[in-house]
């Protein structure tokens, strides 16, 4: 075999567990959803089994992306990005970057509701930052009430309870980039 198939073959596992943990499913969910054991599912993230059609096909169904996504397989030359919209908590999230693992990039859209929601704290592993594009964002971080215009910036750990949601009732969109272990957004200027 060569060596490059055997690494297509290594970074499955890694990619498998990126997709899970991003979207937040334990693997007895997963189990649930695709009719594969959790103790497979364990196995393939891990390494320890090799992944093949019969158990690639039901993830990339539960996972809603292209087959190809999963294994890495190289693009076709087709320049363009085909984007695969996530629908979590009532909002949107267009995924900007392709890599599982490491630092990820979206767009996330919350729909006008007519009236502000009320905060619904969460927390979970990582690190965020976030740049509103339009609309009004309400950020509720620990004891922190904040809305940011359009053209303003947040970053914070992700393991502080916290909450994004429409200051006004409106829609608003916003890019966030996301760290899963930590990693924090860094930004350099050069000098002129």
């Amino acid at each position: 075999m060569s060596e490059d198939f055997e690494d297509v073959l290594h970074a499955v596992g890694p990619r498998l567990r990126a997709l899970r943990r991003h979207r937040g499913l334990t693997l007895a969910e997963v189990a649930a959803t695709t009719g594969v054991s959790e103790s497979t599912l364990s196995r393939l993230e891990s390494g320890l089994r090799r992944a093949g059609l019969e158990l690639l096909l039901p993830l990339a169904r539960a996972y809603d992306v292209p087959l190809d996504d999963l294994v890495g397989a190289p693009r076709t030359g087709d320049p363009r990005i085909h984007l695969t919209p996530i629908h979590r908590h009532g909002m949107t999230f267009v995924p900007l970057s392709r890599r599982p693992g490491g630092m990820q990039a979206y767009k996330m859209i919350i729909p006008g509701t007519g009236r502000p929601p009320e905060p619904d704290h969460k927390t979970h592993e990582g690190h965020e930052w976030l740049y509103v594009l339009h609309g009004r964002l309400r950020l509720v971080l620990g004891e922190h009430d904040l809305v940011l215009p359009p053209g303003e910036a947040a970053e914070f750990d992700t393991t502080v309870p916290h909450w994004l949601g429409s200051a006004d009732g409106k829609a608003v969109e916003l890019l966030i980039l996301f760290g899963p272990y930590g990693e924090r957004a860094h930004l350099r200027a050069r000098a002129r």
